[in-house]
């Protein structure tokens, strides 16, 4: 198992943020979400938007990775749920896989929220647990993945 976690700061404000944040898939900044389908979407008695989505995703695996895994399928499923609180001004998105689940498990966790001393950029905490099961140099592919994560945490385009 490995346990990653990282905070990034993006020069715009929480708003801004979390509106490119909900669309920030498909994007060609990360080819590999090639589908996102919104299952459920609704406003809570305080105003919090909860939104379910079905994410798809195609990772380009190299074969020697599909060997140790012991699989050849590269489409996987995501299961993200996500709440913006426009009045605590925090976005907190959970993701797991749905997939591959025998293999590898990767749970996800971010939280968008204002900086603190400067309203003009917005802090995002990130952090995952992953694991990788039953299968050999597991500690090096849990790396691989969290590096991969760590590649793709600030990506997120505002325009």
């Amino acid at each position: 198992m490995r346990v990653w976690s990282s905070e990034h700061s993006f020069s715009h404000p929480w708003e801004t943020v979390i509106k490119a944040a909900m669309r920030k898939y498909p994007n060609p900044m990360n080819p590999n979400v090639v589908g996102v389908d919104v299952l459920e979407r609704n406003l809570d008695t305080r105003g919090r938007l909860h939104s379910q989505r079905l994410l798809c995703t195609e990772w380009g695996i190299p074969s020697i990775v599909m060997t140790i895994l012991g699989t050849n399928r590269t489409t996987t499923y995501i299961k993200e749920n996500s709440v913006v609180d426009p009045i605590e001004r925090t976005m907190e998105l959970c993701s797991s896989n749905i997939t591959l689940t025998n293999l590898v498990s990767v749970d996800e966790r971010l939280i968008y929220r204002p900086h603190p001393e400067n309203p003009e950029k917005t802090i995002l905490t990130q952090e995952a647990i992953i694991t990788v099961k039953g299968v050999i140099l597991s500690n090096y592919l849990e790396g691989l993945m969290a590096n991969t994560i760590s590649a793709n945490a600030g990506k997120l385009s505002v325009d």
